[in-house]
């Protein structure tokens, strides 16, 4: 079968004797002047290629082997047999912890499988790579200690290795997946539950990085060790030797978010940065690549976006089959065979791929004679062999200049035998009987009587034995143990609001947008000497667009080598400036990137010890909407910091149309429960907020991250009321009455009443409708609404509503109208005043393109279609 893969290595050779002659030459070059010259001379040949319009380059995809060859592995620096029994006692409790729980509860589910095929992968991380804080480095000023995301359905090996370690009991793995039937749920004491996949919302001192959601842990992983570089260069933390380990899946790989950032970690030089990418070729329902093969597409992949590509292919067994290959007969198979028929190989016996395999043609069958049934079976695939592992962990770790993938070949299901090893339904094998269970105890050699077996007995040695002493000294080593979440960190002081907000909180009727108005509150903030180091601005490639050129020179764009030419705009005062300790993260037209920063910067009081305060500003659209699935992780990391929603609502952003203007992102904002969000009207509100947020981030250390939305819209801002900050915060404060009489005084008894609530871009809709009530004899109260999802939070948790308070003293009718779908204001309308009507406005559907006043008179919510609802709702 012709290798699509390499077409011009199977064409037919025209002169076999001149080929031979240049393959002796370049053979000869190497042996006498090494590898760098052979390189050289190399690049000399295809520079002139090129240059002769040959159309020929080198091909990216390298032979189906080690790229770590026998002669380059160093010597495996652990008791081998040692750390094969501790894996295969991790192996064991992880099975029998799931297998325990579906026994038990056939619902909960869980996975055997991925940890099976990974096990060994992690095992050498555990014992020789990954380092954790240890404890004199465990405080704020840790600068120690390796960043691990984990295969999140290999999350009962983890469990299963802590069980080991002694940092979770026998019985807290029987409460897997169960966590609110677990005793500590309601009693605060005695057994766990562990939850699902790695959540620190849920294990907040065990799991770090939540990697539940494909492609999420990728990603993250990029940006987390950028940002590492980000602190070290501004010199707040000396992260240099530090590193950032991801263990992924090969089919995660399709994810759009695996793959987006691939060439900034390259472009970033980010050696500090090593994936692990568990090829064990199988997805949740079938082969990644039956028709091809994974390694082979990864490798071209991540080679052509800059990255080191260590492939981990073969075991220690293959090396003598390979020494005796004189022919290339491995290698040539290997090309012709594609991961189906490898996953094939997976499932059947030593007799099957003797006669499969190695029967393809008598050079394989040579290789194989002297080989029983049983040996061709136990022929390990490289992610399954220590010490193969070991090399390619070492080679990565010592790596500079690019980060560096490890693509480790792996069996899916590994050690299951009849019960899942490489087939189709193995990722959801949750069950084994008698004989499975007897048969992976003699495959590993566990320690365990049958009756133990049967039982799914959970095992661990005792303290003092050999294997104990060997496991907790490895930690020890590397510092303590993984995964391990702190959250100690130093209150960082805020200013005080009047020292840079008092033109907001006194605005004085100026006209501005709230847009303005943030960046002029950031930018006041950054001059703080305190708080501006801690400060970090983000933005999609749409600072401009935002107001924000003037930061540029006053604190610089991050630049990982400064800036290296001078820019078309040197001589103006918004001049772009690049700088290695620059302090805005411009991540370029890439939303999802731009989360993963905030993301990095927002958790750093606890991946870090050092508390940052990123403020993320971008269209509102393109937030919640666009990368919700990111701003859910973020909160189950329980991130701290600012979104700044702008050019927010359906009307504001007149004349962009359907995909850009926002009606729906206080919806989705609510569903987060440890988001605040606020969509205030006016400078003064969002002067209060940021502050109010501030304080509880950074000197309460409160697990909340706030969602501000921000409006482009000019319009003359009042002074903030006296006395209101603290309903701004609640959600809703009396802005002002419009009374009928001269005076401004109340109406008669039998004068008609509304009250109308709005919200940012509508309140000043509302408030003209209340002027033209006044006028038509209705008199009017104006309630500002600064949080619906806080509003109806506090409903939902008391018997007396705080909106049912504020709104108890106005008569009449409730009018609510805001610049987002209509079930953003119904949120309250079981928290209101019983007996009153209540009518609501909103943007429901899809925006348009036309002006604000267009818009807003299209989906109703402009002052005459406010003045309407008034009027019927009396009637």
């Amino acid at each position: 079968m012709k290798d699509d893969l390499q077409p011009d290595m199977m064409a037919p050779d025209p002169d076999p004797l001149e080929t031979a002659e240049w393959r002796d030459a370049f053979l000869a070059l190497l042996q006498r002047e090494g590898a760098p010259r052979a390189r050289q001379m190399l690049d000399q040949l295809a520079q002139l290629a090129r240059g002769q319009r040959v159309g020929w380059q080198p091909e990216l995809a390298t032979p189906y082997i080690n790229t770590i060859g026998v002669d380059q592995q160093p010597v495996f620096p652990g008791d081998l047999a040692m750390e094969e029994r501790l894996a295969s006692m991790v192996r064991w409790n992880a099975l029998a912890m799931v297998v325990r729980a579906n026994q038990a509860y056939g619902e909960l589910g869980g996975h055997i499988a991925s940890y099976a095929s990974a096990a060994d992968l992690f095992e050498v991380g555990f014992n020789h790579f990954f380092r954790a804080r240890s404890a004199e480095d465990a405080g704020v000023d840790a600068s120690l200690g390796d960043l691990v995301f984990f295969q999140p359905h290999s999350a009962p090996g983890v469990y299963a290795r802590a069980f080991l370690e002694g940092r979770f009991s026998a019985e807290d793995l029987t409460y897997y997946r169960q966590e609110l039937t677990a005793p500590a749920a309601s009693t605060g004491q005695g057994a766990r539950g562990l939850c699902s996949y790695p959540h620190p919302y849920l294990m907040p001192d065990f799991w770090q990085f939540p990697t539940g959601s494909m492609g999420i842990g990728p990603i993250s992983s990029i940006y987390h060790a950028r940002f590492m570089r980000y602190l070290t260069h501004r010199q707040l933390l000396d992260c240099s030797a530090r590193k950032v380990w991801g263990v992924f899946g090969d089919g995660e790989m399709d994810e759009p978010e695996s793959m987006c950032a691939l060439t900034l970690a390259a472009r970033e030089g980010l050696d500090n940065l090593v994936w692990v990418v568990n090829c064990n070729l199988q997805r949740l329902d079938g082969p990644v690549r039956g028709n091809g093969r994974i390694i082979d597409e990864l490798e071209k992949l991540f080679a052509g976006a800059g990255w080191n590509v260590i492939k981990l292919v073969w075991g220690s067994d293959w090396d003598g089959l390979f020494a005796r290959d004189v022919t290339g007969a491995l290698v040539k198979a290997f090309a012709n065979t594609v991961d189906g028929q490898m996953q094939t190989f997976a499932a059947k016996d030593g007799r099957f791929n003797r006669d499969t395999f190695f029967g393809q043609n008598e050079e394989l069958a040579r290789l194989a004679q002297g080989m029983t049934d049983e040996q061709i079976d136990r022929l390990k695939r490289g992610g399954h062999d220590l010490v193969k592992i070991h090399a390619a962990y070492a080679a990565a770790a010592q790596h500079k200049g690019q980060p560096t993938v490890i693509l480790a070949h792996t069996k899916k299901g590994f050690g299951m035998g009849s019960a899942g090893q490489g087939k189709m339904t193995t990722h959801s094998q949750k069950t084994f009987d008698e004989a499975d269970l007897i048969a992976f105890r003699n495959r590993f050699n566990l320690p365990l009587t049958d009756e133990q077996v049967k039982s799914l007995a959970f095992y661990r040695p005792p303290a003092s034995s050999p294997e104990m002493q060997y496991l907790q000294a490895q930690r020890q080593r590397l510092g303590g143990y993984l995964p391990q979440r702190y959250t100690g960190c130093d209150k960082v002081p805020v200013p005080g609001i009047e020292t840079y907000a008092q033109f907001a909180l006194k605005a004085n009727g100026k006209v501005m947008s709230t847009t303005m108005a943030a960046v002029r509150l950031l930018g006041n903030l950054l001059k703080d000497k305190a708080l501006s180091p801690r400060i970090v601005p983000i933005v999609a490639d749409e600072a401009r667009t935002f107001g924000m050129a003037s930061l540029f020179k006053q604190i610089g764009i991050y630049s990982s080598v400064g800036q290296r030419y001078a820019p078309e705009d040197i001589g103006s005062v918004l001049s772009y400036r690049e700088a290695l300790d620059g302090q805005i993260m411009e991540e370029g037209i890439s939303e999802a990137g731009a989360l993963a920063s905030w993301t990095a910067a927002a958790t750093s009081y606890s991946v870090h010890g050092l508390a940052m305060l990123p403020f993320y500003i971008y269209y509102s659209m393109f937030g919640f909407q666009r990368v919700g699935d990111q701003i859910w992780a973020a909160a189950d990391q329980r991130a701290r910091g600012f979104l700044l929603g702008a050019t927010s609502g359906r009307t504001t952003l007149g004349g962009e149309g359907l995909q850009h203007q926002d009606g729906s992102s206080h919806l989705m904002a609510a569903t987060i429960p440890n988001c605040k969000a606020y969509d205030p009207a006016f400078a003064g509100e969002l002067a209060v907020i940021i502050d109010h947020g501030m304080r509880e981030m950074m000197v309460e250390q409160k697990d909340v991250f706030y969602y501000v939305t921000l409006m482009n819209e000019n319009y003359a801002q009042p002074d903030l009321p006296a006395g209101a900050a603290p309903d701004v915060i609640r959600g809703c404060y009396k802005f002002a009455s419009y009374s009928r009489l001269p005076d401004g005084g109340q109406g008669s008894k039998t004068s008609k009443h509304v009250a109308l609530l709005g919200s940012g871009a509508i309140l000043t809709e509302v408030i003209q409708a209340a002027a033209l009530l006044a006028q038509q004899g209705v008199d009017a109260e104006v309630f500002s609404v600064t949080s619906w999802s806080e509003l109806a939070r506090d409903g939902a948790a008391s018997q007396d509503a705080f909106i049912g308070r504020q709104v108890a003293h106005s008569q009449g009718p409730i009018i609510a109208a805001t610049d987002y779908v209509r079930a953003v204001p119904e949120s309250v309308r079981a928290y209101l005043p019983p007996g009153r009507r209540y009518v609501t406005l909103g943007t429901d559907g899809f925006g348009r393109s036309d002006t604000r006043a267009a818009l807003r008179g299209f989906f109703g919510v402009d002052a005459a279609s406010i003045v309407r609802a008034a009027l019927l709702s009396l009637d």
